[in-house]
């Protein structure tokens, strides 16, 4: 059984993309979290010391993807997942959407993204 810590909405500037207009103004991005844990201990206990701060969690999202500039938002996914799997022993699995409403792409559209799912490798704890 596993259960979910999710967060959806953070908004994050950054310049992630191809277009030099991108890597220069930047645009807005919409991150959505779900992290999979084991939330038995602290469901019983009431001790943030047995769950994930999700403070914690959209801090190290936010320094994660700012903090460089990927061409591509596979790439900036990566790296908000290599993150939160590299900070917090206790979730299982990651699953990262990045969305980015204002692609320049020429068509009337109203979402475009990606969505990743990354595990822990089991002989990792």
């Amino acid at each position: 059984m596993t259960d979910t810590i999710f967060v959806t909405g953070l908004v994050i500037h950054a310049r992630h993309g191809v277009m030099e207009h991108e890597t220069e103004v930047g645009q807005r991005f919409v991150i959505d979290l779900e992290l999979y844990a084991d939330l038995q201990e602290s469901s019983r206990t009431d001790r943030l010391a047995d769950t994930v701060s999700y403070a914690d969690v959209v801090a190290t999202t936010t320094a994660a993807f700012k903090n460089t500039n990927y061409k591509l938002l596979e790439r900036a996914a990566g790296a908000v997942a290599d993150a939160i799997l590299s900070h917090f022993s206790r979730i299982r699995a990651v699953k990262v959407t990045v969305h980015k409403p204002h692609a320049p792409i020429a068509a009337i559209f109203d979402d475009v993204g990606v969505m990743l799912t990354r595990s822990r490798h089991p002989n990792h704890g």
